[in-house]
């Protein structure tokens, strides 16, 4: 099903926007676009910088899932994200970092943040999936570099253009979510995975443990072999490969 796009201008973020469309009762593959943001965020309410010249869309879906599968959404849009960007740069320059991040040449040039609503018999009412891509301009950060999708083609990328990719290939990969469950899409997202294999700090909010990333579980979950051999699943946190 095609998407509905709703565009707009300057907001403050696309996914609050999506979410009052869907509080309003808006159908399953609707999409909100805008040209800036004024408070976008990332993960655990960081800022995120939107300036113009970046694609800002947000994507609501009403899947037939528990609310404790939604967050599997992290991994088919990953997974839709490296599909477009596939579209203009080689599959192996592009990696996945756990847990909603997509990186080119090891630098981030797209990032996701997902937001959910329960609804009646422990199903998920809606999900909003919110994409930003660095295609013309990148911010600087201070915990990893960024990237953007004209400083690596040394051209003018179309956000239209790039928008049309990343629908196409996130009906896609949610058509065999859907159909085929989690392990299609987990196998698939591994085979891009950055640092797997490789010996990775993961930042939890009130400590950091280290291991080897071995890849993820069955859920989602990132499987961690500790350095006495322990496996650990952890759920949430962020990675940053060990020096």
């Amino acid at each position: 099903m095609p998407f509905h796009i709703h565009q707009r201008g300057i907001v403050a973020s696309t996914n609050d926007d999506a979410k009052a469309l869907a509080t309003e009762g808006a159908p399953a593959f609707t999409a909100v676009l805008a040209t800036e943001q004024t408070e976008g965020r990332g993960r655990r309410g960081r800022d995120w910088k939107s300036p113009p010249g970046n694609l800002y869309v947000s994507l609501l879906v009403r899947p037939p899932r528990p609310a404790s599968e939604a967050s599997q959404l992290s991994l088919v849009a990953a997974l839709a994200l490296g599909d477009a960007l596939a579209e203009y740069v080689p599959s192996s320059r592009i990696y996945n970092k756990w847990p909603n991040d997509v990186q080119v040449d090891g630098r981030k040039i797209a990032g996701l943040l997902l937001e959910s609503s329960g609804g009646g018999q422990g199903n998920v009412e809606w999900v909003v999936i919110g994409c930003g891509v660095n295609i013309a301009v990148h911010p600087n950060l201070d915990e990893y570099d960024t990237i953007s999708l004209d400083s690596v083609t040394d051209e003018k990328t179309s956000i239209e253009e790039f928008l049309t990719f990343l629908l196409e290939h996130f009906e896609a990969r949610y058509d065999v979510w859907i159909n085929r469950g989690i392990d299609p899409i987990r196998k698939a997202w591994v085979k891009r995975a950055a640092n797997i294999g490789c010996e990775i700090v993961v930042r939890l909010p009130q400590t950091e443990i280290r291991g080897v990333f071995e890849g993820l579980d069955a859920s989602g979950a990132l499987i961690l072999t500790r350095s006495d051999g322990r496996r650990e699943l952890v759920t949430a946190g962020e990675i940053f490969a060990e020096n």
